[in-house]
């Protein structure tokens, strides 16, 4: 719902940028960037994981601000499904 998906113009040898879809709902999409934006600076798990794609990954800062959206918005509707509370644990092994 939050039209957080990468997409990619392309054509034969032609490789675009990759960019998010933007089809969801924008205030959605508003709300999961200002949140993400203020958790990589005050939130010691979230800033590892953003140091983390820029160093490692070499991702600019942007595109690792929307790819931790994107695991923000994973993050709240597994929660919300499974009825459980915020683990650090889980987030820095991925399980």
């Amino acid at each position: 719902m939050a039209g957080l998906y990468l997409s990619e113009n392309r054509s034969g040898t032609y490789r675009g940028e990759t960019k998010i879809t933007k089809r969801g709902r924008p205030g959605l999409r508003k709300i999961l960037y200002l949140t993400v934006f203020n958790m990589v600076a005050l939130h010691p798990e979230f800033r590892a994981l953003h140091q983390h794609n820029k160093h490692v990954k070499k991702m600019n800062g942007m595109k690792s601000i929307m790819k931790l959206c994107g695991k923000l918005a994973r993050m709240l509707v597994a929660m919300a499904r499974s009825q459980c509370e915020y683990d650090s644990h889980k987030i820095m092994t991925g399980a």
